[in-house]
């Protein structure tokens, strides 16, 4: 007998304590539409980082057009995440009012996954470590993030892999800090604009990463005008500044100089 034999649906997706993870506190009817919509974002969460996982070691490989499909994914799941703001946006601010003191310290700012996205993506900043109990599954998957060359830094090494001269403080640095943009990485990306024809495998591989940049900007806004919509300029639970804190990282990028080549064409 297969493992398959007798197999259900529900089985196969364990939907039994799936469907039993939701414990709304209050009793507000409109509360448990806000606990699905964050454990939703938060699966789609742990397959964009299983799909990030595998584009890294196809980039590493130099596999550029075998990645388009990893890539193309978190993109689109991205497109998907951003149309749920518009399902929290029934959430009235009266509605949200009736059960808001229940999440107590809790906030979206503490999601591990959302950071380590950002951190394989090349958005980083060690502080957030500090949001993850030591010890706990999320501080060391952060830690693991950061210790590794994110997807941009990848990027960059298959760039000078393939005779561009990359500059070595692009190449050759601590993982654990934020990049900082270099003129000489904007030139040599600029080159692969200039003669697409002859640097195709790079050219399109640099136009999936900009998507993704993209839509993690259309995700970011729509969350601050979501937020805006729900609670005004209130300060955010966990202690965030809110909307104006949500609106200081519109202007991050992951792949900045793919931006700012643009200029330059």
């Amino acid at each position: 007998m297969s493992r398959s034999d007798g197999m259900t649906y529900g089985g196969y997706l364990t939907l039994e304590p799936l469907l039993s993870a939701q414990h709304p506190i209050s009793d507000h009817h409109d509360e448990l539409l806000f606990i699905i919509l964050h454990q939703t974002k938060e699966l789609w969460l742990k397959q964009i980082i299983h799909e990030l996982d595998v584009a890294l070691g196809l980039v590493r490989d130099d596999r550029l057009i075998e990645v388009h499909k990893n890539l193309s994914r978190v993109s689109r799941i991205q497109a998907v995440m951003t149309l749920s703001w518009d399902v929290l946006t029934t959430l009235t601010p009266t509605d949200y009012m009736q059960f808001r003191d229940v999440l107590g310290g809790s906030s979206g700012f503490q999601s591990a996954q959302f950071r380590q996205f950002e951190f394989l993506l090349g958005i980083r900043d060690p502080a957030h470590l500090r949001f993850q109990d030591e010890g706990s599954p999320g501080h060391e998957a952060l830690a693991a993030a950061l210790d590794r060359p994110s997807l941009w830094d990848e990027a960059n090494a298959a760039l000078a892999r393939a005779g561009f001269p990359v500059p070595s403080a692009a190449l050759e640095r601590d993982w654990r800090q934020p990049y900082v943009p270099d003129p000489g990485v904007e030139d040599a990306w600029a080159d692969v604009y200039r003669d697409t024809e002859r640097w195709w495998r790079f050219y399109q591989f640099a136009e999936k990463l900009v998507d993704i940049d993209d839509a993690m900007t259309a995700w970011r806004h729509k969350h601050v005008v979501t937020v805006e919509r729900v609670i005004g300029l209130k300060r955010g639970t966990g202690g965030t500044a809110g909307v104006p804190y949500l609106q200081s990282t519109l202007s991050k990028r992951a792949f900045p100089e793919l931006w700012t080549l643009r200029t330059q064409l």
